[in-house]
């Protein structure tokens, strides 16, 4: 996709507009017009080249990164493009189509150098050359650099770690599409106590910046992280993590995945609150989308309808944008699993058609393909869907709910040893996850089928305690406690329940969680029975 170090510093005016490359804005009469970062680039790239065509494949190549994307796509991006600057596909007078091999921008256009500088003039050996981006420019994503990290105490043969760790985080990371992740080639110039993440990140132009240190004392390694907003300087999250020198290969490995998984989660939740401040007419795609995770976690009606709302206006601002989709088969799911819609096998379908819309969009998503494992968990076929999160978690190794739902549909397969593990990892990974409380209830129906009731109760309880636990998180909490002989606890936890849902009976359970006929089902039926469900 391009950036504006691909175009240069220059200002195309043509008409009442004018593209200007260095601020990466449209103008018309000195006014900015609000257009998607795709279509921008798109404009961009025309206008750069309006002495030639510019054929499909170098506009997929260059818009995105070369994936296969299908020719729809490109077509609502054009469209998208016209409609910016008052053309359309009958006229043509600014952007014509060369029928069955491109495009080319035939307005009477006036390219000239940008008159104002696209970022400071600096002469400290960290100026990275050209011009710098505003954070995120390049397409609406949120943006990262990682830096080298910062060797302290004993020198040694571990030293080598410094940069070998955040070169694995930036591999891992890229892998995470939603993320734009600055190369190594660029990151690396920032070396030493003097490279801070505000100077990174304004000559790289990113949002945000991992910087990190590493600490021998004697036989141990202590390794410390900091996320950083780069505009402000502001650390978003910090953490540090110890190991014997001896085990550094399985230290390393342990260091990246939770990175990985909390980066996931903290920038996700700083985008939310950085998109909440902005006025509704300047939301991008982007920007409804991570509202809309906001009220999706939410599990209740209300904030499942605003969550779909809010992806359907990042869909009319990118019609191929696979995240929102992927959020908008999550609200369906959510219609079907909580029973918040009267036609549950039409919303399962809704799910896993707008599933495989996503994939369509981006085969590479790890998002999509967790939405369609989740489809196919609602209709029973419990092994496809588990491939389709093994599938997710091989995309994004740290995918936290990839490797919790895998753990779930596992666990209602009746396959309890593979499982628990994949929990217990995901809870590991993420903490602070929005579906914590899921992961935790989930090891009480693991620790069902081990036969140990007393350990189920734990996790029923402690799981229906925590933020945004649902009608089954709680029925839940009153069937382990149930089993664990706790028949005080178990009748308050489904009176809560059934005070959300009064039809909420074993038949509306298992139409959400549709165990595989083992005897970890004939315990949760007869459990359910004894509390009159």
């Amino acid at each position: 996709m391009p950036c504006l170090s691909d175009h240069g510093p220059f200002i195309c005016r043509f008409g009442d507009f004018e593209l200007d490359g260095a601020r990466f804005e449209l103008r018309s009469a000195g006014e900015r017009v609000h257009v998607e970062p795709q279509v921008l680039s798109l404009l961009l790239l025309l206008a750069e080249n309006q002495e030639r065509m510019v054929g499909k494949d170098e506009i997929i190549d260059r818009i995105w990164d070369g994936r296969i994307v299908s020719e729809s796509a490109v077509a609502a991006r054009i469209k998208a493009a016209r409609k910016a600057i008052g053309d359309d596909g009958s006229a043509q007078r600014l952007i014509r189509t060369v029928h069955g091999r491109g495009f080319r921008f035939v307005g009477e256009a006036v390219v000239e150098p940008a008159r104002h500088p696209a970022a400071p003039v600096r002469t400290d050996p960290f100026e990275a050359p050209g011009p710098s981006l505003s954070p995120s420019a390049c397409d609406g994503r949120p943006s990262i650099a990682v830096l080298p990290f910062e060797l302290l105490g004993e020198g040694g043969p571990h030293d080598v770690v410094g940069d070998a760790l955040p070169a694995e985080l930036i591999m891992d990371l890229a892998r995470l599409h939603w993320l734009f992740v600055i190369a190594r080639g660029s990151s690396f110039r920032f070396r030493g106590a003097d490279a801070d993440p505000v100077t990174a990140g304004g000559a790289l132009g990113v949002r945000y910046c991992l910087t990190g240190t590493i600490e021998r004392s004697r036989h141990a390694l202590t390794v410390s992280v900091t996320l950083a907003e780069t505009e402000t300087g502001g650390v978003l999250w910090a953490e540090s993590y110890r190991g014997e020198l001896s085990e550094l290969q399985e230290l390393r490995s342990a260091v990246v995945d939770q990175v990985v998984a909390s980066l996931a989660d903290q920038i996700t939740r700083n985008e939310v609150r950085l998109a909440r401040g902005r006025p509704v007419s300047e939301l991008d795609a982007w920007a409804c989308f991570h509202l809309g995770l906001d009220h999706m976690y939410r599990f209740n009606q209300a904030d499942n309808r605003q969550a779909a709302h809010l992806f359907e206006q990042a869909l009319a601002r990118d019609p191929w944008f696979a995240r929102a989709l992927g959020g908008l088969s999550f609200t369906h799911f959510q219609n079907a699993f909580l029973r918040h819609s009267d036609q549950p096998e039409a919303e399962a379908e809704q799910a896993r058609l707008l599933a495989h819309r996503a994939l369509e969009a981006d085969r590479m998503e790890p998002f999509a393909h967790f939405n369609l494992g989740r489809s196919f968990w609602l209709e029973g076929k419990l092994d496809d869907s588990i491939d389709w999160f093994d599938r997710a978690t091989a995309l994004s190794p740290s995918f936290a709910q990839g490797i919790y739902n895998r753990g779930l549909v596992g666990t209602l397969a009746g396959r309890a040893e593979q499982a628990d593990p994949d929990l217990a990892l995901a809870l590991e990974l993420s903490p602070l996850d929005p579906l914590a409380y899921a992961m935790v209830s989930s090891r009480a129906l693991t620790h069902v089928q081990f036969g140990d009731m007393d350990k189920a109760a734990g996790f029923g309880v402690r799981a229906a305690l925590m933020p945004g636990a649902h009608k089954h998180i709680e029925l839940i909490a009153a069937l382990t406690s149930h089993l664990a002989g706790k028949r005080e606890g178990a009748a308050a936890w489904l009176a809560r329940a059934q005070a959300r849902d009064p039809r909420l009976d074993a038949a509306a359970f298992f139409r959400s969680f549709p165990y595989a006929g083992t005897a970890a089902r004939e315990t949760i039926e007869r459990g359910l029975r004894e509390l009159g469900l």
